[in-house]
């Protein structure tokens, strides 16, 4: 037995005295969920500027992103289990310093394809660190404190999803010391060295009774798996849904199947499986990853459109956007702090939770329809507020439902699957609900000019414009918009775009006309771009509802208490 640093407090995981640091250890895993969370957004603001100085095509802006999150997604699970054979501190340790040495990679990077190289050692290490701090709260936190300390997750979070856009963006324009974009990665090298100094000092050295071994075939199926479902979810939209990405989802089902087959097989004849088969067996974890698949689903989704909404269509900063979303992050805080006081009531309060985010969406909805395109920060208020608090009921009692029948030999498998089951959630929402916003962007932005075209063509019949010209550029304005608001790449011109502009050229037959058509049009274009954004976003705002509406059903998959057994318990 160990009798130096943190050891000499340690407490074995069936001792009934909680470990001593366990609240200043729960400090240290949010300061790497942060890291990895603000790592996760942060490129969505700050990719124009890296392409600006580095170069590359428009795909260069996609993989940014699409490289942390796959990397991340192939090596979570396996990133879990190894917890569990070589130990959930020494894993995390190894994390925080892998994560933290390609964060430097980043910010040192001289071309976009090192910079993608960054990123994903990034996401790869990122899968290393991450699923050991579930399995580690688990183990430091008694029944009675445990969804108080998992309940945490949420209100983190939020505030990380609303600061990285803000962060990114202050820090980019900020321009510190000259170095532009690539201050949004070296910020991580301080948190990085307070993690992994935190880390050394403060996390328990748990050891299992037994040590497992490592599952490689399992590694390389569940691996296999996770690349084929993300990789299309992730780049389908961008290249318009080909034959291949749906090919490569049905493969990965397919793959999953082998897999499931396989680690039963491994189970069966006496030898450690990736992840646990028995897991599944248990009511709060099943019905917990469906329940968050759906969920998380929702949550991201959300998050990007609405983010998308304000950014392009209602042309907030990315400062004033993040700003928006501050009662949102608040709520949560407050349903968290709700959820506490009663957390007695188990399903029922993640199932209110449900309802009251239900509310808050609906009530985002109204006030779109009722305030239109010139909706303000503080008419969104309330209702992003009440959606906050929701969201704060719902996910303070899930992760501690979920873990609760988890048992220690099945903890690292069971902690990796639920992270990647985060992921996968994430990228479902991205493309189900940034699919659905695009694919009716469009249209509702040439519904948006087809209602503005009478008077258009009023003003340009002012500017003496022939009928003919004018209906060339009212049709040339129509296309041009909405092949403008969903281009791929936001640099590039369409040639409808280039079109309009021949043919405004061509209807300037006077210097009269030459001021007042192109004032017209921008005008008319304007107009048509709010309201086509905002009648897209109301529809998804449906779908969002409707996504809850179902997270609440599946929640019924889920045990009415974390612990039934100790209902009557504290």
């Amino acid at each position: 037995m160990s009798t130096t640093g943190v050891a000499s407090t340690e407490t074995p995981t069936n001792s009934p005295t909680p470990y001593r640091w366990r609240w200043v250890a729960l400090f240290v895993i949010l300061a790497a969920e942060v890291m990895d969370l603000l790592d996760a957004v942060v490129t969505n603001i700050a990719g124009p500027s890296m392409r600006a100085d580095l170069g590359g095509g428009a795909s260069t802006l996609q993989w940014l992103a699409a490289a942390y999150t796959l990397s991340m997604a192939v090596g979570l699970v396996t990133g879990g289990r190894l917890g569990d054979i070589h130990g959930r501190r020494r894993l995390f340790l190894v994390g925080a310093v892998g994560f933290t040495v390609g964060s430097l990679l980043c910010a040192v990077s001289v071309s976009p394809g090192m910079l993608i190289g960054a990123r994903v050692v990034q996401g790869l290490f990122g899968a290393v660190m991450l699923p050991q701090g579930l399995g580690m709260i688990k183990e430091m936190f008694p029944p009675r404190e445990s969804q108080k300390a998992f309940g945490m997750f949420g209100p983190v979070m939020g505030l990380s999803a609303v600061c990285g856009p803000i962060l990114a963006g202050w820090l980019v324009d900020a321009d510190y010391f000259g170095t532009g974009w690539r201050m949004i990665f070296l910020i991580n090298l301080p948190l990085g060295a307070v993690a992994f100094l935190g880390a050394l000092r403060y996390l328990p050295r748990g050891r299992a009774e037994s040590k497992p071994r490592l599952d490689i075939p399992g590694m390389l199926l569940v691996s296999l798996a996770a690349l084929l479902i993300i990789f299309p979810l992730v780049q389908g939209r961008e290249y318009d849904w080909p034959v291949w990405a749906f090919v490569m989802m049905g493969a990965s089902v397919v793959v999953s199947a082998v897999f499931a087959r396989y680690e039963s097989r491994r189970s069966s004849a006496g030898l450690d499986p990736l992840v646990v088969p028995s897991l599944f067996r248990k009511r709060g974890f099943s019905g917990g990853m469906i329940l968050g698949l759906v969920f998380f689903s929702t949550m991201q989704g959300f998050m990007l459109v609405f983010n998308l909404y304000t950014q392009i269509g209602l042309g907030y900063s990315p400062l004033k956007a993040g700003l928006v979303m501050v009662p949102w992050s608040g709520g949560m805080i407050v349903g968290f702090g709700i959820a506490q006081g009663v957390a007695r009531f188990g399903r029922a309060v993640l199932q209110a939770g449900t309802v009251v985010m239900a509310a808050g969406v609906f009530g985002v909805w109204r006030t779109l329809e009722t305030v239109g395109s010139g909706v303000g920060p503080w008419q969104l208020l309330p209702s992003l507020l009440v959606t906050g608090i929701g969201m704060g009921l719902l996910m303070a009692p899930f992760f501690d439902i979920v873990l609760a029948s988890v048992e220690q030999h099945e903890t690292g498998s069971a902690s990796g699957t639920m992270t990647a089951m985060q992921q996968l959630g994430g990228a479902f929402g991205v493309a189900i609900l940034g699919t659905v916003f695009f694919g009716l962007l469009g249209g509702g932005i040439a519904t948006a000019v087809d209602h503005r075209a009478d008077g258009l063509r009023g003003q340009l019949a002012a500017a003496h414009v022939a009928p003919a010209a004018q209906d060339r550029v009212v049709a040339d304005l129509r296309k041009c918009a909405s092949d403008r608001a969903v281009t791929k790449d936001p640099a590039a011109t369409p040639a409808s775009c280039a079109r309009l502009e021949k043919d405004t050229r061509a209807a300037m037959t006077s210097p009269e006309a030459g001021a007042r058509i192109p004032a017209a049009l921008k005008a008319t274009a304007s107009s048509a771009f709010e309201g086509g954004f905002g009648s897209a976003m109301k529809t998804v705002l449906w779908v969002v509802d409707g996504m809850l509406a179902l997270t609440f059903l599946l929640s019924f998959l889920l045990p009415r208490q974390a612990r039934p057994e100790e209902s009557g318990a504290h």
